[in-house]
Order: structure tokens, then C-alpha cells, then sequence
């Protein structure tokens, strides 16, 4: 059946000024981007922005207003033996508004159909006037074949962004070993599984969505529970398009009678890339409770961090750095791994604190006697073969299905599972003696391991079900930081999960995340945009050590997104692994004007305006941080020599400034608002309202 002779029988219409549902008998095939239909037969009020339509296979077609998006998808199909059961012939509707929800005034519509082989879809939509452009669906299927149905698997949301020209970029927010980019464009051949899953042993989970866009029109799919769950979000450049969908993959056998429900998903449809559909991913998490604790006013500190003397630093050499780093403008000093016997037992080197405690104890008053902040490495949650740890409490390992154990890699050390109470206590009492007892002011939380873990099947654990430790690591992460403010108040908990895309379910007990071992300038920034715009203001992204972005010296990377500065320098003549990050006079002088800089704008603190430039399409890739009135622009590119536009003035005149040579570049305003420049690498502007 072509679209032309298909009958569309529901149409749901979204916007931030109004929602409408429109039957079959109003809408007939009217087109997708017209207004709302006044007449009485229409469901809520005002403007639509976004519009999803089911036909009478309750196939559906998303467009934005003007703007052909999709053609009629199986969007919705269950999968029985692997074949795919996507065409349900529709019986029914009902639509409710909604009123007092957590989320703000909206509307639920219900449409059900039934399928050949027995099968009946129920598809709940709802979408909230403060949430523009998302629909939130849960779907069940019911068993009414009278046999059994052998299910393998379901999708939801899955739907074609049609071709235009300009191509594809994507945003995938699921882990992978590679460490690859976030954001990418998206090839002819590209394909993506983004399984939310373990892609190895140590490297898994992330934030449940997956984003497709082309210059004019995106998609975004994912889920909204409130743990983590092990789906996947594939996501694929197909003859005509991109495709994209949310995929579970746990077999059940149905009964008769008997229903399957999918997690609760959600779609958005938006101009633009990635940032607004993870705003609105945050905004309604955050509704259940799921939001991006404050961060202490010491988390906008730039940081000094010893990772640069390595695991044979020694003591002498960090503290020989301290009066260097302080003098750089930097606030934090970082002591990183080396200091322990081993990733389990966490007791002093001998070599390095030969008095134990009491040395650990002189070296934080002396990080404080230099008019800095000491702050402590450590990797919870593994444990090392020969650690007393390993050998006394085989009853924490997080065991596989098969009674194998979980490597982490970096330390061939072995996974603890985090649903298990002793294993939370043991942590919980590490970290209120790193703190309470030692004197430290944070902790930086290091490992690929962090981010997620496999279902246990450790019968030790008792666990009710395998994902129990899945789910769970988010709690194991709030009786850290629990413990960590209770052994000092607004104490900093960084987590620094290498290489990995971060896991939304544990941002509510992170104070800081670091750009997590970047692989390039790009990443910091990339990473920098989806940060942001998960954990919104007053949370504190940090760029991550300047040494590992292009070149080992741009800070300018950081400074444009309004990440907090960080560094791994080592002293002149102090030894160390690494001649390439000794800090040279040169070096001194250009480390100083950044953080004199960064000190004197405080970007991290401001909004970041990420919905005025799309990090795909847009040349040169452009970054904007509001501070007041004022706007400071960051652009970046191999070389640029052309006009830029900036977004976001307001009425009145700019005055605009190059805040890194102090040179002025004229005046602006929202009609005039193009600036010819040239640049390589990269160029700042400061918009300041004139008057």
C-alpha cells in the first residue's frame, strides 16, 4: 500500500503553545504541516509545531510545520521468531488530557489495532506543553491468538528521516571501546547499533538517545526509565535517508491473554542537532527526580592535576609543583594514581608514605600551605588479583551468567558488583576516610569500569533479578557521594569514566565531569555540547588535561565551552615520563594568559547557549556562552577566512572584542550581526551590550 491510498485515521499535534488530536473524520488526508482544526471535534488548543500521523496500519509520519520529515514508518513492530509482525489494522482510539502531572499540563492519546497473527498494539502517546517536540509512548502487546507467541524482540520509534540535501550527522550516546566520537557524520554505508549494553567487558552504558538530523529537521529516540536498561538504539544511513530506533532484544514467550510492555520511550522531532532533544530528555527526568546535582562553588576551580610525573611520581616532585601550579592561577592539585599498593586494598605505598596515615595527612596540609585543594585519584569498584580484597571477599565479584569474572583492562584488576551491600560498604568507608581522615577536598573518580556494568549472577548477591547491578550502579554512586558530604560538606566528586559516553542515571550524584580522556580538541568540545546540555546550569563540565587536545595547548578548546581548565604540567628539570609537558618558559606564559583569562569571565558558570549553533552543519563550528547580557563566541576551525554570523543579540548595539588579544572588532546587532574574519585554529568574540 502506497501513502497515497493509505487512509490516515489519527493525527496528534504538538507544540509548546498547544496540543491537538485530530480523528480520522476531521483529518481525512489533510497535510501533515497544516494549522489545527478548529473544528469541535479537535482535542486541546493552540499553535502545533510538531505533528505525528498513524494510517490504518497504524504506520506513522512525523513532519515538523513546513517540513516533510518522514513517510509513513512501521515504527511500532514486535518481533515473533525474528519475523517482524508491523502492520496492525487499527480498531479504536481514546485521547485524555492531562492535567497536574509532574510534567506540566498535556495530552495522552491511545490508539489500538490488531495484527494477523494475533498479535494487538496498544500505543499510549503523550506529550507535554513544556516538553516542544516530544512524544512520550509506551506500548504493549497482547496475546489474543489463543496460542503461544514466541517473542524475540520489539522496536519502537523507528522511523526514516527522509534524503535532502546536506546530508547526516548523528549523536550517539552509548559507549564504545573505540572510544569513538559522539557526533559523526554519518557515511553511506554507516551503521551504528549503540547498544546501551557492556560492549566489553569494562566498557558499556551511556545516556538512552539517539539522535539523526540534516540541515533542516532531526530525530531523537530513546528511553525515559528511571534506571538503566539494557537496550540498544541503532541507527543507519539507508537508501533514502537515516534511520533510527529504540530495539530490546530479551526473548519471553506470551500465553494467551498474556501482555508484553516495552519500556517507556520517547521521540523528538526538532530543527537543529543534538543539544534541544537532550534538553528535553533532562527537563523530563529531571520531573522524576533525575537532575544534575548542584555543583559546590569549588568545581569551577581550574585544576593542576600530577598525572604528568605518572604512577612513579614522587612526593617530592608533586609537592616541588605545588608553588608553580598556584603561581599559574591554579586552585586544585590533584594526586593521581600511584600512591596505593594495589586497585582493591587502597593502602599507602610504603615507598612514597612510609609513616602511613600521618604522611597522607602532612601532604594535604601541604597542598593547603600552597594556597591550593587537594583532591585524590581512585578506582572503586575493581580489585586487583593480588589485593587482600580479592583474595578475602570473592563474594563481591560481579560474575557473568557463565561464573566468569568482569576484567577491567587498564589494571587487570576484576569488577566488583555494585548491588551488593558489602561491597557499598567497604567503598562508602574508603571514602569517608580519604576524606574525614586524611583531609582531602574531592576525589576524582577514575575508570571505563564506572559507567556501567553486566547483570550479575553471583548467587552470593541474592539478587532478584540479573540487572539488579545494572540498575543499581546509580545508587552505589549516591552512597558515595552521601558518605563524601557527610565526611565534609560540598566535598567535590569528579567521575571520570575513561573514554566512555557518560551514563545519565548517575549524573545526579556527580559533581563534575571531566572531558574523560579526550582523543582530540573535537571531543573536548563535542562532549563539552552534550554535557551541557544534560546537566544544565550550575553544574561544572572540565575540559580535561590541556596536554591530551591538539597540539597539547588548547585551552581555547575548554575556555570556548564554558569548561573548567585543567592541566598536568610537569616542573622544569623535576624528571618525569613526558618531555612534552614540561612547562617551559613559553609554555608558563601562554599557561597564565588562559587561566588569568578563564578567571577573569568564569564561562563555566554561565549559559550555554547551545540551541543557536548546530556542531554539525554550521561552519565554523561555533560555541556560545551568555554571562548576563553579554555573549562570548567561540569559533573553531583548521583555518577560516570568511563572514560569521553571530546568533543570540538581542536589540541594541555590541560592542565586540577579541577577549584573547584584546583587539577590537567594531559593533553588531541583531540586523547587522556578521563579522569578516581570519583565523586558524580558533577565534573568540565578546558581544557586550553598548549602554
Amino acid at each position: 500500500m502506497t501513502d497515497m491510498n493509505r487512509r490516515t485515521v489519527l493525527k496528534v499535534a504538538l507544540g509548546g503553545a498547544g496540543l491537538a488530536a485530530f480523528p480520522a473524520e476531521v483529518m481525512g488526508a489533510a497535510p501533515v504541516a497544516a494549522a489545527p482544526n478548529r473544528d469541535t471535534d479537535v482535542v486541546g488548543v493552540g499553535d502545533t509545531s510538531v505533528a505525528l500521523e498513524f494510517d490504518d496500519r497504524l504506520r506513522s509520519r512525523v513532519s515538523l510545520k513546513d517540513v516533510n520529515v518522514t513517510g509513513f514508518d512501521a515504527s511500532e513492530v514486535l518481533l515473533l521468531d525474528g519475523k517482524t509482525v508491523d502492520a496492525f489494522a487499527y480498531r479504536g482510539r481514546e485521547t485524555r488530557a492531562i492535567e497536574g502531572s509532574r510534567h506540566g499540563a498535556g495530552l495522552q492519546v491511545t490508539v489500538w489495532g490488531d495484527a494477523a497473527t494475533g498479535v494487538r498494539k496498544t500505543v499510549e502517546l503523550t506529550s507535554f506543553r513544556r516538553l516542544t517536540g516530544m512524544i512520550v509512548m509506551k506500548v504493549t502487546y497482547t496475546n489474543v491468538s489463543g496460542g503461544e507467541l514466541r517473542v524475540t524482540g520489539w522496536r519502537s520509534g523507528a522511523h526514516e528521516l527522509l534524503e535532502t540535501p546536506g546530508g547526516f550527522y548523528t549523536f550517539s550516546g552509548t559507549t564504545h571501546t573505540d572510544r569513538r566520537d559522539w557526533v559523526q557524520p554519518m557515511t553511506d554505508k554507516y551503521y551504528q547499533e549503540n547498544s546501551l549494553g557492556m560492549d566489553s567487558s569494562d566498557y558499556g552504558g551511556g545516556t538512552p538517545m539517539a539522535s539523526v538530523w540534516r540541515p533542516d529537521a532531526g530525530l531523537s529516540v530513546g528511553h525515559v526509565e528511571p534506571v538503566a536498561k539494557i537496550l540498544s538504539l541503532p541507527v543507519r544511513r539507508t537508501s533514502g535517508g537515516a534511520s533510527l530506533a529504540v530495539q530490546g532484544d530479551t526473548p519471553v514467550t506470551l500465553g494467551p491473554g498474556q501482555k508484553l510492555a516495552t519500556e517507556t520511550t520517547f521521540l523528538t522531532a526538532l530543527p537543529g542537532d543534538h543539544f534541544v532533544p537532550l534538553q528535553r530528555y533532562r527537563d523530563y527526568m529531571g520531573d522524576i527526580g533525575l537532575r544534575a546535582s548542584k555543583a559546590p562553588k569549588t568545581a569551577f576551580d581550574p585544576i593542576w592535576c600530577a598525572w604528568g610525573y605518572e604512577r612513579d611520581f614522587t612526593v617530592d616532585q608533586v609537592v616541588g609543583t605545588l608553588p608553580k601550579a598556584r603561581a599559574v592561577g591554579l586552585k586544585w592539585a590533584g594526586l593521581d594514581d600511584g600512591w596505593q599498593t594495589n586497585e582493591g586494598d587502597w593502602d599507602l605505598n610504603p615507598r612514597k608514605f612510609p609513616r602511613g596515615d600521618a604522611d597522607m595527612r602532612a601532604f594535604t596540609q601541604q597542598v593547603r600551605d600552597a594556597g591550593m585543594l587537594p583532591r585524590l585519584w581512585w578506582a572503586p569498584l575493581a580489585a586487583d588479583p593480588d589485593s587482600n580484597l580479592f583474595r578475602d571477599h570473592p563474594d563481591m565479584l560481579l560474575l557473568d551468567r557463565n561464573g566468569k569474572k568482569q576484567k577491567v583492562t587498564w589494571w587487570d584488576a576484576w569488577t566488583l558488583c555494585p548491588a551488593y551491600q558489602p561491597t557499598v560498604d567497604y567503598f562508602v568507608a574508603l571514602v569517608k576516610k580519604f576524606i574525614g581522615d586524611w583531609g582531602y577536598e574531592g576525589l576524582k573518580t577514575d575508570g571505563q569500569h564506572l559507567n556501567a556494568v553486566a547483570p550479575c549472577y553471583n548467587p552470593a548477591h541474592g539478587h532478584a533479578r540479573p540487572e539488579e547491578s545494572t540498575e543499581g550502579l546509580a545508587q552505589f554512586w549516591k552512597a558515595v557521594h552521601e558518605a563524601a558530604n557527610e565526611a565534609k560538606p560540598n566535598a567535590l566528586l569528579e567521575l571520570c569514566p575513561c573514554g566512555t559516553a557518560f551514563a545519565f542515571h548517575n549524573l545526579p550524584y556527580v559533581d563534575q565531569y571531566p572531558g574523560s580522556d579526550p582523543e582530540s580538541s573535537y571531543q573536548v568540545r563535542s562532549k563539552g555540547k552534550t554535557m551541557k546540555a544534560l546537566m544544565g546550569e550550575g553544574s561544572s563540565y572540565a575540559g580535561d588535561h590541556v596536554e591530551l587536545s591538539d597540539n597539547g595547548d588548547d585551552f581555547a578548546s575548554s575556555y570556548g565551552v564554558g569548561a573548567v581548565l585543567s592541566t598536568k604540567f610537569t616542573n622544569p628539570g623535576a624528571g618525569g615520563p613526558d618531555d612534552s609537558i614540561v612547562l617551559t618558559p613559553e609554555r608558563e606564559a601562554l599557561w597564565r594568559k588562559w587561566v588569568n583569562l578563564y578567571e577573569e569571565n568564569m564561562l563555566s558558570t554561565g549559559e550555554y547557549r547551545g540551541e543557536l549553533y548546530d556542531i554539525g552543519f554550521d561552519k565554523p563550528e561555533t560555541h556560545v556562552v551568555a554571562k548576563g547580557g553579554t555573549l562570548h563566541y567561540a569559533f573553531y576551525a583548521p583555518g577560516w577566512d570568511g563572514t560569521v554570523e553571530l546568533r543570540g543579540l538581542k536589540r541594541g548595539r555590541y560592542r565586540l572584542t577579541d577577549p584573547f588579544t584584546g583587539t577590537s572588532l567594531g559593533t553588531a546587532d541583531a540586523q547587522h550581526n556578521t563579522v569578516k574574519l581570519s583565523f586558524d585554529r580558533f577565534q573568540l568574540i565578546v558581544a557586550e551590550p553598548m549602554g
